[in-house]
């Protein structure tokens, strides 16, 4: 029962956690945008297939690298620089979030043309992009290899929540571009801004705080 809880919460905080990192704009949005454009609703999937072939390769070596060879003094302070962490993208997520909101979704600026196949742009756009291995060497690591202390199976499930997120707002993307319309209002899209980055704000701060308490953390 304990254990069915504990999957529930994982997947949750990662589809939470997840949401707040593919609603901000970078060059994986445009390249489902592009793709999505020329190649129907399915390309927001494909996207997001080579983007979780280089977060699934990062987790391996993060559950069964780092996290068999660091104490528990090593994971409490990379669990405190990832809640610091957290409160960093959350405050350049508030900063940003109108600029974001009248940018980031109203067009195909200066297409990326990187490849023909979705499932490439997915991963070269991720690789290439410097906030992507800044997140998963910080907070990234420090959520990972917190719900590794409760069993392997919850931070597998905190993954897979991770991964449903990148899905479903990719898909919804892709789906509403190859219809030739916006998914979201400016406004819709600031509001949701906002609150993604209010709550990783106050995470941060909470993760940050009882980082080296697991109990506390569960």
């Amino acid at each position: 029962m304990m254990l069915a809880i504990e999957i529930s919460k994982a997947l949750i905080l990662g589809f939470t956690v997840g949401l707040t990192g593919a609603l901000v704009p970078g060059p994986m949005l445009f390249a489902t945008i592009e793709t999505s454009l020329k190649k129907g609703w399915l390309a927001g999937p494909e996207v997001v297939i080579g983007h979780m072939l280089i977060e699934l390769v990062l987790c391996v070596l993060i559950l069964f690298g780092a996290a068999s060879l660091v104490g528990s003094g090593t994971i409490s302070a990379v669990s405190l620089l990832g809640g610091l962490a957290l409160v960093v993208f959350g405050l350049l997520t508030v900063k940003g979030a109108k600029a974001a909101s009248s940018s980031g979704m109203s067009s195909n600026k200066g297409g990326m043309n990187l490849t023909s196949s979705p499932a490439a742009a997915g991963l070269i756009t991720s690789v290439s992009n410097p906030y992507f291995w800044i997140w998963w060497l910080t907070a990234g690591s420090a959520l990972v290899l917190r719900e590794y202390e409760l069993g392997i199976i919850v931070a597998v499930s905190y993954v897979i929540g991770h991964w449903l997120a990148d899905l479903s707002w990719f898909t919804a993307v892709s789906g509403s571009f190859s219809r030739g319309k916006s998914l979201l209002s400016q406004k819709a899209h600031e509001i949701i801004m906002y609150a993604c980055g209010i709550f990783l704000v106050f995470f941060g701060v909470w993760f940050a705080i009882n980082y080296n308490n697991p109990v506390l953390f569960s």
